[in-house]
C-alpha cells in the first residue's frame, strides 16, 4: 500500500477572515486523504521557520493573497522553491483574487478537496530588486495608497473597505512623476504624471477588481498597465471602469507586456508605495520587478489549467 500523502498545512494567525469553523472544515477533509502537519503561523520569520524542512512536501495554505505572498517569499529566501511539491491555496482572506484567478472554489471544503485530487498548474512568479516575490499583482501610485488607506477597515468591511480606500486616496492625489522601463526600454519618462502603475501575473486585486484584465498566470510574460489619468473626472471615470476591466479601453491608459518592469520616481517627492500582494511597503523612490516563469506551481480544479 502506498504512503500516504503529507501535506504542510499553513494557517496565518493574523488573517482577519480566517475563522475557526472554516479551518476546521477544511483541516477535516484534507485529513480524511493525506498525513496533516498544521501550523499556525505569525510574521516572516514564523512562517520561514514552519518552511525549514518543507523540502519533499505539499503545502497547502489557508488564507488569501498575503498568506499566500508570505508562504512563496518565505520558500524563496530560504532557496526551497524548486524543492516542494505544488502548493494549495483554500481561500480565507479579504480578497482571494489569486484563488479566483485561478478558479478555485471559495468554499473551504470544496478548496480542499482540490488540494487533495487537483492538477498541478505551473506559475510564473515575479522576484523584485530586493529578493521579494509578487505571486498576483503589484501596483504603484494610486493603488497602493488605497489600500493602506483601507488597512483600518479592511478587517470591518471586507472588499469594501478597499472603495473606501480608493476613494481617500483619489481624492488627495493627483498623481506621481515616475520613469518606467519594460525590458530595459523606456516607455514612460517621468514628464507626465501617473496614477497608477500595476503589473500582473494574474488579473484583479482588491476583492475582484480587473487591474490587468489581460493577464493570464503561466504564460511566460507579465502584463504592465499605465494610468495617466491624473484630472479630477479622469479619476473619478477610470475609478468606476476599473472594477470591471474596461478602464484598458482609454486614451489615458497603455497596455504593454515583458518580462521586467522597473518603476523610478524622477525625485524624492515623487517617492511611492507599491502593494504586491495586498501587502504595501514604501514610500521608495525605485522598484524592479524581473519575471521568473514557471518558478512554482499551484493546485487547480481539474480541466481549468490556463490552455485546457
Amino acid at each position: 500500500m502506498a504512503d500516504p500523502r503529507s501535506l504542510l498545512v499553513l494557517a496565518n494567525r493574523a488573517a482577519g477572515s480566517a475563522q475557526d469553523a472554516a479551518v476546521d472544515a477544511a483541516l477535516a477533509v484534507l485529513r480524511a486523504g493525506a498525513e496533516v502537519e498544521m501550523v499556525v503561523q505569525e510574521g516572516p520569520e514564523e512562517t520561514r521557520e514552519a518552511l525549514r524542512g518543507a523540502a519533499g512536501r505539499e503545502i497547502v495554505v489557508l488564507g488569501g493573497d498575503g498568506s499566500v505572498h508570505s508562504c512563496i517569499d518565505a520558500l524563496v529566501r530560504l532557496e526551497l522553491l524548486a524543492g516542494v511539491g505544488p502548493v494549495s491555496v483554500i481561500p480565507l482572506g479579504t480578497g482571494n483574487d489569486l484563488a479566483r484567478g485561478l478558479g478555485l472554489p471559495q468554499d473551504p471544503e470544496e478548496a480542499a478537496l482540490v488540494a487533495l485530487q487537483g492538477v498541478p498548474q505551473p506559475m510564473d512568479l515575479l522576484l523584485d530588486d530586493e529578493g521579494g516575490v509578487v505571486v498576483n499583482v503589484v501596483h504603484a501610485g494610486v493603488g497602493a495608497e488605497a489600500t493602506a488607506g483601507a488597512e483600518n477597515v479592511k478587517g470591518a468591511l471586507g472588499t469594501a473597505g478597499y472603495a473606501l480606500g480608493a476613494v481617500r486616496a483619489g481624492i488627495s492625489t493627483t498623481g506621481w512623476c515616475l520613469r518606467v522601463s519594460v525590458d530595459d526600454a523606456v516607455v514612460h519618462d517621468g514628464s507626465e504624471r501617473l496614477l497608477m502603475v500595476t503589473v500582473g501575473l494574474g488579473s484583479s486585486i482588491g476583492g475582484g477588481a480587473r487591474a490587468v484584465p489581460q493577464a493570464e498566470q503561466g504564460d511566460g510574460l507579465a502584463d504592465v498597465v499605465l494610468v495617466s489619468a491624473t484630472g479630477p473626472l479622469a479619476r473619478a471615470s477610470f475609478a468606476l471602469q476599473l472594477r470591471s476591466g474596461n478602464h484598458v479601453g482609454r486614451e489615458d491608459v497603455r497596455t504593454l507586456r515583458g518580462r521586467k518592469v522597473a518603476v523610478e520616481a524622477v525625485d524624492d517627492g515623487n517617492a511611492f508605495r507599491v502593494n504586491a500582494d495586498g501587502e504595501v511597503a514604501g514610500p521608495m523612490l525605485s522598484r524592479t520587478w524581473t519575471l521568473l516563469p514557471r518558478a512554482w506551481s499551484c493546485r487547480v480544479p481539474a480541466g481549468s489549467r490556463a490552455g485546457d
